[in-house]
């Protein structure tokens, strides 16, 4: 069945009147979005981390602890850690504790991050961003399945037949890994026979679909089927009404748009003609009222095969009764409408 649930970044733009929320109560409002996501009935939680102004949360795993704590069933994850400037026996040290707070419910989602200020504030150099990655990845799966740790690479310590505790409540912690639909990524991701997500937020979806066959195809050749699990992530709101909707997103989105097309030259500032298009019938962006919201939902879980399907909700900052207007819609109205859709086609 496939799983439905929220990403966010926590972001702290300007809002439409100017207005800009501290990062104090942006926090403070994500742990009331999380309650509101498992009362209504969401599966999937997870919260990205970054290292900017515009930005509130710079480690998830804290965010993620105390939502666990009024929670009952939604998973809990990242979306996502930069491995490469974390360390990994404290991620996996903080993760077991969210396990713990949640009886359960925690996960990791790693990635090599979009943004890369996290290098230059850790001490780490660019040069190194794969190999950083790829390491640390390996350590990170090493320290998951194993209590002890025996472990020797170029970018990490030394480390003897150490215990790694607290461990876990789950036998393993449950590691996704993000990728913006990168060819090389997707291969080396399904060589592990680990779940992957992608980023689905520039385009039509349906143009991913030959990564999730490559993802399929080599994770198999190589010996995994189970743990082959593909998860998307895409821009979205949910209103009352349509064009309401189409309205609100408008102003977070060329926000966030803005910001990042000033430090790169693929990326431009976004105007309304090409943002309608963007939130169109085979946009990537999933923007509208309850009706248009399942139909594109369906339309990308049936498109790229997925097992899991995130809603980036918001992007940029909104008025939190808003966001919390639109979590409930989603909850309450457009996953059972998906779920019941996929409920029958398997019938």
């Amino acid at each position: 069945m496939i799983e439905l649930g929220i990403s966010t970044f926590g972001e702290t733009t300007p809002l439409e009147n100017g207005e800009v929320i501290s990062h104090d109560e942006r926090i403070r409002q994500l742990i009331k979005e999380i309650e509101l996501a498992d009362k209504v009935g969401l599966d999937v939680y997870a919260i990205g981390e970054h290292h900017r102004s515009d930005f509130a949360v710079s480690n998830p795993e804290t965010i993620l602890a105390a939502g666990a704590v009024n929670t009952k069933k939604i998973r809990l994850s990242s979306a996502v850690n930069v491995l490469s400037s974390a360390d990994p026996i404290r991620l996996y040290q903080n993760y077991a504790v969210v396990d713990a707070l949640s009886n359960g419910r925690a996960e990791i989602m790693v990635g090599r991050g979009s943004f890369i200020e996290s290098f230059p504030l850790f001490g780490y150099e660019l040069r190194d961003y794969e190999t950083l990655f790829d390491e640390k990845l390996a350590m990170l799966r090493n320290i998951n399945e194993n209590e002890f740790l025996t472990w020797e690479g170029k970018h990490t310590p030394k480390v003897s037949n150490k215990g790694v505790y607290p461990r876990a409540k789950q036998s393993t912690l449950p590691i996704w890994v993000a990728t913006g639909g990168n060819f090389e990524s997707t291969v080396k991701i399904a060589k592990q026979g680990l779940p992957i997500t992608y980023a689905v937020i520039g385009g039509n979806p349906k143009d991913f679909a030959p990564l999730v066959e490559l993802y399929k195809k080599i994770g198999k050749d190589n010996g995994f089927n189970e743990s082959l699990k593909v998860s998307a992530h895409s821009w979205g709101y949910i209103a009352s009404n349509k064009e309401e909707a189409i309205r609100d997103y408008f102003h977070p989105t060329k926000t966030v748009v803005d910001a990042i097309a000033k430090d790169r030259p693929h990326w431009h500032e976004l105007d309304y003609r090409r943002y309608l298009s963007m939130v169109g019938d085979k946009g990537a962006m999933i923007v509208g009222d309850v009706d248009t919201v399942v139909q594109k939902i369906i339309y990308i879980v049936e498109t790229l095969k997925l097992d899991r399907f995130l809603l980036h909700l918001p992007i940029g900052s909104m008025p939190h009764e808003k966001v919390l207007e639109a979590i409930r819609l989603y909850g309450e109205e457009v996953a059972p409408r998906v779920r019941e859709y996929f409920k029958n086609k398997q019938l």
